[in-house]
């Protein structure tokens, strides 16, 4: 089908993830503008896991109702697959966000901001050791190097003061690592289960774990929703339906390792986008040499290729 080639192709892969990312970047101001608009308080990381986990399972149904409507008969996922399913739905949503929303909480945003990107170190370093064909190189090398300079000078000047605490710091790391690892597995579901199948059940049964901690721990009026609360939530939904069910389409296709690199721009977009959205916030030069930083590591991590390689799995389904 001539849909596959967009997600093999270079600049096909590089638009896709650009898309992605820029959803998930936007995620940062519609989660700032969410808080304030629902009156959520900054020290209640419960009411923002029930948020997650109510974002997450809205997410998760619109996908599966597509597929109903869509290709109903890839709903169906094999007996040996479902608890790989359930495993995969609780590291990547359930623990992934538990451990992001109460991190996030515990820190300043340009030190979650640069904290998250671990799970980017994380999953190339993992992608080294678990594939064969997705060694670290120097192309890597200096991607990474510009991509997480390009994140420190987007954020350099609010109040970056270093610091260390298990439920802060320490949480944030562990999101990441999580994330890394979740990376690996989508790599290894996604040969045999539908991607929107995949994306659609993972989110359900993570945001059920999140719910079932979370909704029993809530305090009374710890949020009020408004017209355009619903909204955020809704929009926040779709952003994550969209972006995790092509992401786990591209990753399908290509190297985990040289896939994960364009999560530079998340933090990047999420910059702007909170510039223009969030009140109190505002672009500056720093912001504007890390978008070159950022890009530069793209370029170099693709320069020369004429198309990014086709992962293993996707090759023997062709020979067959």
């Amino acid at each position: 089908m001539n849909w596959i080639s967009l997600f093999q192709n270079k600049w096909g892969v590089l638009g896709i993830a650009v898309i992605c990312t820029f959803l998930w970047g936007s995620a940062f101001p519609v989660l700032k503008l969410s808080n304030t608009e629902l009156q959520i308080a900054p020290n209640d990381p419960i009411a923002q896991i029930v948020f997650a986990g109510m974002r997450f399972l809205l997410a998760g149904l619109i996908l599966l109702v597509f597929l109903f409507f869509t290709n109903r008969h890839q709903l169906k996922v094999k007996r040996s697959h479902l608890l790989l399913l359930i495993v995969f739905g609780i590291i990547q949503t359930a623990v992934q966000y538990y451990f992001f929303y109460i991190g996030l909480s515990n820190v300043s945003g340009m030190q979650g901001a640069i904290l998250s990107s671990s799970g980017i170190f994380l999953a190339v370093i993992l992608a080294h050791f678990y594939y064969k064909n997705d060694h670290m190189n120097w192309k890597k090398t200096i991607g990474i190097l510009a991509g997480f300079a390009g994140i420190i000078i987007a954020n350099w000047g609010q109040e970056f003061q270093f610091s260390f605490q298990l439920t802060g710091e320490g949480y944030m790391i562990l999101a990441g690592l999580t994330s890394a690892i979740a990376t690996i597995m989508t790599k290894e579901l996604a040969t045999d289960i539908s991607p929107v199948t995949l994306t659609g059940w993972q989110l359900t049964i993570g945001a059920i774990l999140l719910l079932l901690i979370g909704v029993p721990q809530l305090s009374e009026n710890a949020m009020t929703f408004t017209g355009f609360g619903w909204g955020l939530l809704i929009y926040a939904a779709f952003l994550s339906s969209i972006a995790f069910a092509l992401w786990t389409t591209v990753l399908k296709y290509n190297k985990a390792g040289e896939v994960s690199i364009y999560n530079f721009l998340t933090p990047v977009f999420g910059t702007i986008l909170s510039a223009w959205l969030v009140p109190g916030e505002s672009l500056n030069f720093m912001i504007i040499v890390a978008i070159g930083f950022v890009a530069f590591g793209i370029i170099i991590m693709n320069y020369s290729k004429k198309k990014l390689p086709v992962s293993e799995a996707a090759l023997k389904r062709k020979a067959s």
